[in-house]
């Protein structure tokens, strides 16, 4: 596979697609070019999924959940397989950080970060085999009869996970290993901008010996997509993305009565409480924001500040945003690298025109760096002086863009981080963890952090309102792959699990 010099890692099989336990040519000549955020150049090139392979991977994961022995393990026999897939995983560890900046323009540090959580992520799962409470005994009420009563969780069936190029990697993970851990059988829809992690986990359960057919992985643009997600014999369709496409697939699976978990947008607000110091709050921020160049669904981009600290807040921002070291995500001096595309770069181009033409005053940024003369970077930019109400405090930018919002006491801060479709992520910026826990309870949001953007994926994360439906790791995460079952015996077996 032909890639950017300097590279000296290759996929096995790049032109090929893995369906039904091997490596498949795909039913036609066309392929993907993976572009280089950098360098503006193709990095490599892969194969893509038509409507027809997309239906060959379907076929192959029924089968698979239909007559294989997959469904029919025990957990403890499958969660054997997510280990070794973990194990896999950790040793594809170097690789997987040395592609991702070179899809997504992700620096490498942080691709490397990402790519180590991959194990422990399947782990975390695999350990819900000896904890989770796959079968629960119960006595029947006056209605029920029998002498007992088993509330069996099953799986729920056949699969289509959906990722988007932001994370693809630990995206796919939060949604296979549960999955697969329940005894569903999985068709894993890359997204084609970024389908190395894809290829990648692909080799690792080849190697890990999954049966064939469980775990089917396929790159494919929106036609074939839409046709996975409309394919009658998929039970559950987990899709992270847009609102827009979120709302498409929802509608479908509805018009089916397929089950669904969404996790979309968000416009995530921090509350920067008057005892905090201002400084330490505009370094945390901008050290989130620099991650993947602000293309994170849950960044904090909506900064609510007392309106007598905004001006001092705002000068913090500045000191500590606006200084970024933007350039190659493989130097080890650089803080922020290129978002995704031309399309991507251009969008966020358009929001910082909007953001001006509104009355929103530019603090830094709101271009392209003039030390850069390719690739497809944008200035770390802060906007102050933002009206709650206009369309780059309420719109999802997915970019290296802030804005300050000035409030007049907290019940209005509370009120204003309140004020969005969205409600994805929120933080509490203050010394007191009562008042912190307080204030929590009253946002909005599927998850709020102290005095940090925080998620964490072993307890669960997922959205409300318009930011998504169910929620991903964690227990809850197991969960949405999963069909509670009520069997009703005249007495008790004399094993059951």
């Amino acid at each position: 596979m032909a890639m950017t010099p300097a590279v000296d890692i290759s996929l096995r099989h790049p032109d090929r697609l893995y369906i039904g336990g091997r490596w498949a040519k795909p039913s036609g000549d066309a392929m993907f070019d993976v572009i280089t955020p950098a360098t503006e150049e193709v990095g490599f090139r892969v194969a893509e999924a038509s409507e027809a392979d997309v239906a060959a991977a379907v076929t192959a994961a029924r089968s698979a959940f239909d007559q294989g022995p997959w469904p029919r393990m025990t957990q403890a026999e499958r969660a054997d397989c997510l280990r070794r897939i973990a194990d896999g995983l950790d040793r594809r560890t170097d690789d997987l950080a040395s592609l991702a900046p070179r899809e997504s323009g992700v620096i490498r540090a942080l691709a490397h970060q990402s790519a180590s959580m991959l194990g422990p992520v399947f782990r975390s799962f695999a350990d819900m085999a000896d904890t989770f409470p796959f079968v629960e005994r119960h006595v029947p009420g006056p209605t029920g009869g029998g002498g007992t009563g088993l509330l069996v969780q099953e799986p729920v069936g056949v699969v289509a996970a959906i990722v988007p190029w932001n994370g693809p990697a630990v995206i796919g993970a939060y949604k296979t290993g549960p999955a697969l851990l329940a005894g569903c059988t999985v068709v894993l829809k890359m997204p084609p901008e970024a389908p190395s992690a894809g290829y990648v986990l692909a080799e690792v359960a080849e190697e890990a010996g999954l049966p064939a057919g469980v775990l089917n992985i396929v790159t494919a643009d929106r036609d074939a997509s839409a046709a996975l997600v409309r394919d009658p014999r998929v039970d559950k369709v987990s899709f992270t993305g847009s609102n827009a496409t979120g709302i498409g697939i929802a509608t479908v699976c509805a018009s089916r009565l397929a089950r669904v978990t969404l996790e979309l947008g968000g416009k995530s607000a921090a509350l920067i409480l008057d005892d905090y110091d201002l400084e330490k709050a505009a370094r945390t921020v901008a050290a989130s924001t620099r991650h993947l160049s602000g293309q994170v669904c849950y960044a904090t981009t909506r900064l609510i500040v007392d309106r007598h600290r905004h001006d001092a807040f705002v000068d913090a921002l500045v000191g500590a945003f606006g200084s970024t070291r933007v350039g190659d995500p493989l130097d080890p001096a650089t803080e922020m690298g290129p978002v995704i595309s031309a399309r991507q770069r251009d969008r966020i181009e358009g929001y910082l025109a909007k953001g001006r033409a509104d009355g929103a005053r530019l603090a830094t940024g709101g271009g392209r760096p003039a030390h850069l003369d390719r690739g497809f970077y944008i200035e770390p930019t802060v906007f102050a002086d933002v009206d709650n109400q206009s369309v780059i405090a309420q719109e999802e930018i997915f970019g290296p863009v802030l804005t300050v919002i000035a409030a007049d006491g907290e019940d209005e801060a509370i009120a204003k981080a309140n004020d969005t479709v969205y409600g994805l992520n929120a933080s509490v910026y203050t010394d007191d963890v009562e008042r912190a826990y307080a204030i929590a309870r009253r946002l909005r949001s599927g998850t709020v952090g102290h005095n940090g953007p925080r998620t964490d994926g072993t307890i669960g994360f997922g959205g409300v309102k318009q930011s998504g439906i169910g929620r991903e790791g964690g227990t809850e995460g197991l969960r949405a792959y999963l069909e509670p079952k009520t069997v009703l015996l005249d007495a008790a077996p004399r094993k059951f699990g």
